[in-house]
């Protein structure tokens, strides 16, 4: 991996706080040309340090008021990248991962109600061929949802 310098932390440090600044305000912030801001993230991405920018939606508003993490045990570990792909059609299950301890997957989705929950999992999650069991946890609220802290990032 390329070397990450003090001027590329400070730029995502600021644009991981707010993806929309524009990049005139970064360049005055960090006391370097737009241009240089530009050619910096451009390299960022080039490199996959970036790896999305975009919006984020809030599901609540969009009428998901269950937010649920769902571990899940599977048959054979081996078969973890067929059932992410079946977990793929469902546009609840918004991340998947393969994971130590006692799931084989844990996943997290969104669903309207109680209801829906249990749709998703007795009819769409737990019908999934390998799904041996499911555990189901609603969160009840999120207190923290930041990116990894980049000033503890160390340079080469």
């Amino acid at each position: 991996m390329e070397k990450i310098d003090k001027l590329d932390k400070q730029i995502l440090e600021i644009i991981s706080t707010n993806a929309r600044i524009p990049f005139k305000d970064v360049a005055g912030e960090c006391g370097v040309s737009r241009a240089a801001i530009h050619q910096r993230v451009q390299r960022l991405i080039d490199l996959k340090v970036i790896i999305g920018s975009g919006y984020h939606v809030n599901p609540g508003s969009l009428g998901y008021a269950t937010c649920t993490f769902v571990g899940i045990k599977l048959e054979r570990g081996a078969m973890y990248r067929s059932v992410c792909k079946s977990l793929e059609d469902i546009p609840e299950v918004v991340e998947c991962h393969f994971t130590t301890g006692p799931y084989t997957m844990l996943i997290k989705l969104y669903a309207r109600d109680n209801a829906h929950l249990m749709e998703l999992l007795n009819a769409r999650i737990q019908e999934i061929p390998g799904v041996i069991s499911t555990e189901t946890l609603i969160s009840l609220d999120q207190g923290i949802k930041k990116e990894v802290p980049i000033g503890n990032f160390e340079e080469e």
